[in-house]
Parts: structure tokens; sequence; C-alpha cells
């Protein structure tokens, strides 16, 4: 029986008076690679936020690998959808993955190892950028920024890695790059894609929810050629508001 690295439980989060879940149940099964989608202001960074801990339930559980997520955020590796980074701030790539490397409790005096350096240089070069160590983020392409962001979520050696779009504001050649990054890391780790491109879903991701506040579906992604290649906006408000639709099969709740 697989295992469940995530097992979300009748989830509902409230910003003020607006419920931003509802009622959400989900399980990702260990080694697996979901695609999350849905419209803007669906719930989607807010349920990624969920798992990690970040944002506070009003009702519901969330478990990583069956124990409460405060015994397991190390588990987890994180790439937010904008990096609260500063990119004038005069700090280089190797600088910035390394700070991955720094463990919760950080202490005075706390100094990197040789083994810190050798696990981020090992991880720029699995990334694609070894070559820009050194480079100022300043001098970074928005494709460069993204990988060296995936790099920096790596570092803790995670068992559980989670985007927020990390290809938005990618060219496509980066985009190709960092899907492909993807589909090497889920042979090692169990990954949640949030993201507004179509063709990550129809063509990366093992299993899709589609999220809406509530989760409107979960399961095999059966998206269409003749939905892939409408305007992206419009897939995404077929799915979001349940038409009779191209996108998926029929939609069922969960809970």
């Amino acid at each position: 029986m697989r295992k469940k690295a995530v097992h979300v439980d009748n989830l509902t989060v409230y910003y003020g008076q607006t419920a931003a879940l509802a009622g959400v149940c989900l399980d990702v099964y260990e080694g697996e690679y979901l695609g999350i989608i849905g419209p803007n202001g669906g719930g989607k960074t807010t349920l990624l936020k969920s798992i990690l801990g970040i944002n506070p339930s009003t009702k519901g559980t969330v478990e990583i690998y069956g124990e409460p997520i405060a015994g397991k955020r190390s588990l987890m590796g994180y790439v937010p959808q904008f990096a609260a980074m500063n990119k004038a701030f005069p700090i280089t790539v190797f600088e910035v993955v390394l700070t991955g490397r720094i463990k919760s409790g950080f202490k005075p005096f706390f100094h990197y190892t040789e083994k810190d350096n050798e696990i981020v240089a090992d991880l720029l070069k699995k990334v694609g950028i070894s070559d820009l160590s050194e480079r100022q983020i300043s001098q970074l392409s928005g494709g460069e920024f993204q990988k060296m962001l995936i790099a920096r979520a790596l570092a803790v050696k995670p068992r559980l890695l989670l985007l927020d779009e990390p290809t938005a504001s990618v060219d496509a050649v980066s985009r190709e790059q960092i899907y492909h990054l993807l589909e090497e890391l889920n042979k090692e780790m169990t990954i949640i894609l949030v993201t507004h491109d179509l063709l990550a879903v129809s063509s990366y991701v093992g299993r899709l929810a589609c999220l809406n506040t509530k989760l409107v579906y979960h399961g095999e992604p059966e998206l269409t050629e003749e939905v892939v290649n409408h305007l992206y906006g419009c897939a995404v408000d077929l799915i979001a508001h349940g038409v009779p639709h191209r996108v998926l099969k029929d939609h069922q709740e969960e809970c």
C-alpha cells in the first residue's frame, strides 16, 4: 500500500470574512506528481501554504507522512510564486542557495560546513546553472532566477517539493528546461505544482486537482488538444465554473 505524503482533511481557511478554502479533502501519495490548477483567487497558493504550515486553518487538518506538520517541515522544499527577495541585494547565486542549508534553530556564530558547500555545488549543477554560481542575482534572467530558487528548495534534501507557478515569468526555453528538471526530480521525490500552464498539465503531471475554493476535481489529467490550444484564461474559466466541458471528465468533489 502506498504511503500518503500529504493528507488534507476538510480544510477550511478564511482571510477575514472571505473563505479562501472550504472543506478541501486531498490525498497525495509518495512519488506522485500532482498539478493544481484553478482561477486566480481560487485558493491554490493558500493550499500550498497550509501544507507547509504557514497558514493557520480555520477548520480541518493537514498531515505530512501521517504526522502533524510541525514535525515534518524539514521534509518539505518550497519554491514561492514571487520570491521575497530584493533582486538588487548584493548576493551571489551560490550564496542564495547556501541559505537553504540553514536549519531551524539558527544560532549565533553559525557557519556553513564544507559539506554544505559541496551540496550547493552539486545542486547548481543539477539545475543547470553551475556556471552562474558567482553571478549577482540582479544579473539573472527570469529562468535562471527560478532555477536558483529550485536549487535553494532542494538544499534541505526534501521528500516533498512544492512549487507555486515556477514558470510564470520565464521564456519558453527555460519553461521546458524547468519541466524536464521537475520530471527528473519526481523520480526522487513527491512534487506538488501549482500552475496556470496547461502544457504542464497535459504533458508532465501524473494527477490533477482543480481548485476553486472547493476541490472540484481530483484525478487523472484529461486535457484534450482542443483545450490546450485555447487561451489559458478561457481554459481555466471552463474548469473553474464547471461548464459542460472539453477539459476533464465528470467532476466530483472528494468530500
